[in-house]
This record gives structure tokens, C-alpha cells and sequence, in this order.
């Protein structure tokens, strides 16, 4: 029972980062100007944003307890690697540009 709960558990943290891998992406595709800045800033901050919260969760409130997910390589490729994949993925592939949204001019 306690090996269900960790998996139900992990498969939520799993969509936790994807849905914040997809909101990072989209943040830095709406701040930044330039066409690469986005790219670099999604490459380079999203990792630590979800590595961070990676030792949050597993660490202090013990999500995925009683699961042995086997060696580290594991961990950062279901719980990093995988939702950044999937976040960027969804945010450039069923999302609108935002290049095609008309911005009121505010002066």
C-alpha cells in the first residue's frame, strides 16, 4: 500500500514539473526579446527550478516513499529531464506564439 501511494504520489510530482517546466518556458518566451535568450534561459534556469523543488518534495515532505527507483540517473531523467522535454514540447507544439497576440499599447 505504502509502494502505491509513493507512485500515485511520484506520478504527481512528475506532472507538477511538467506543468511548471510549460509555464517557465512560456514566461521566458513572453519576457525575452530575443529569439535565442528564451532558449538559453529555459536550458539553463528550468533544471535548477526543478532540481530545487526535486529536493523539496522528495526531501521534506517524502514524496515517492517506498519506492526504489534504482540509481540517481533515474530520478533526474523521470523528474527533470522528462518534464522539461514535455513542457517545452507542449508550450511550442499546441500553444499560440506569442508573436500572433495583439498587445494594447500602453503609454
Amino acid at each position: 500500500m505504502l509502494a502505491l501511494i509513493g507512485f500515485v504520489t511520484l506520478v504527481a510530482l512528475v506532472g507538477f514539473h511538467v506543468l511548471l517546466a510549460g509555464v517557465t518556458t512560456r514566461f521566458f518566451r513572453l519576457r525575452l526579446s530575443t529569439a535565442w535568450g528564451s532558449v538559453v534561459y529555459t536550458i539553463v534556469l528550468t533544471p535548477i527550478l526543478l532540481f530545487v523543488s526535486t529536493l523539496f518534495f522528495t526531501g521534506v515532505l517524502n514524496v515517492g516513499v517506498g519506492l526504489d527507483l534504482g540509481s540517481p540517473t533515474i530520478v533526474f531523467g523521470l523528474l527533470i529531464a522528462l518534464p522539461i522535454v514535455l513542457g517545452v514540447a507542449i508550450d511550442y507544439l499546441y500553444v499560440p506564439s506569442p508573436d500572433e497576440y495583439e498587445l494594447p499599447d500602453t503609454r
